[in-house]
């Protein structure tokens, strides 16, 4: 479902996987154009109900991914929906539920996790190459007309407020891989606001301090993320700082940097940029291999849920102009 820049990247890579499979792509209006790799184009959902798909990528606008999930989750059709999961908390649970009655995989499309870099990272923090961790420190952004120079900034997704745009969620990323590689947040101070002259009608900044779970001796870990669509140094940094040093990686070269306690330079430790579709493709493995049994689903439901509740407390502590509790599901 949907056939933008990513639906074109996962029809890719669904025919690279499948060769022989009936591939359909649902759009929302009429074209006349065909779709390479795609047998057939629908144009409503039902036609793809009655299709009876075994799998389905939803990607189309956010706003919008929950009730065409819940048709297709009806009729036993596994799902990769990508991220975000969708603009508000409103039907998430109920989709969760549904496909857990009916063993189905709902994989929620964070791709960074599959990165060779971020799993590094990961891994060394966990091995305590820098002791205990104190701070976390993370900024992504990029200039937005920038991201799609073939197309008018203005026409997309991003720009527009009623397809789900704004810096929050379209760097959602950086929520997603904070809770995997760090823990879980308790609560949220945010500050959210358009600083530059864009033609867009969403956030293009987002400054947030979060606050992670609290560990066994009630010591809290203190993490602040800024997000933006107005920086022409496209940037992807997140800097664990601990008592043995820092340890940084670099999404964009694919770098993972020590720095300890004592030196007087940073050490490179890993280094692999990203091939093209590299993390895509093995998300795909991913999903596949929990849809035969074969592994668990990296990122699932609740995963994508739990980065909607964080993103949701932002926009209420900046409103308010107060520090916000994350709700649990059990609440939502």
């Amino acid at each position: 479902m949907g056939y933008g820049s990513i639906g074109k990247r996962h029809l890719y890579l669904a025919r690279l996987l499948f060769p022989n499979a009936d591939i359909r792509v649902l759009r929302h209006k009429p074209t006349g154009i065909a779709i390479k790799y795609a047998n057939g184009v629908f144009y409503d959902v039902e036609e793809a109900r009655n299709f009876t798909p075994q799998i389905a990528v939803i990607a189309n606008p956010a706003p919008f991914h929950i009730s065409t999930a819940q048709t297709l989750a009806e009729i036993g059709v596994h799902l990769l929906v990508e991220k975000p999961l969708s603009t508000s908390c409103n039907g998430i649970q109920g989709l969760i539920e549904k496909c857990q009655n009916q063993n189905l995989i709902l994989f929620t499309g964070y791709n960074l996790r599959f990165l060779p870099s971020l799993q590094e990272f990961r891994i060394l923090l966990s091995k305590g190459i820098i002791g205990k961790v104190l701070s976390v420190r993370c900024e992504v952004g990029q200039n937005l007309p920038s991201w799609r120079p073939e197309s008018d900034y203005r026409n997309g997704v991003s720009s527009q407020f009623k397809l789900g745009g704004g810096a929050l969620f379209e760097l959602s990323h950086e929520l997603d891989y904070l809770r995997w590689i760090f823990g879980e947040c308790e609560w949220v101070k945010a500050s959210l606001s358009r600083q530059s002259n864009l033609d867009i009608d969403v956030e293009d900044t987002a400054h947030l301090i979060l606050g992670l779970a609290s560990l066994a001796d009630n010591y809290q870990l203190i993490c602040s993320v800024d997000l933006d669509f107005i920086r022409h140094d496209t940037t992807r940094l997140c800097i664990a700082i601990g008592e043995k040093g820092s340890l940084r990686w670099n999404g964009i070269t694919g770098e993972v940097e020590l720095y300890k306690a004592g030196e007087k330079d940073w050490k490179l430790l890993f280094s692999q940029r990203e091939r093209r579709d590299e993390s895509y493709l093995e998300e795909w493995k991913n999903f596949i291999a929990a849809i035969e049994g074969r592994d668990v689903p990296l990122i699932n439901g609740e995963d994508g849920l739990k980065v909607i509740q964080i993103i949701e407390a932002a926009r209420k502590s900046s409103l308010a102009g107060v520090r916000v509790d994350i709700q649990s599901p059990q609440n939502l």
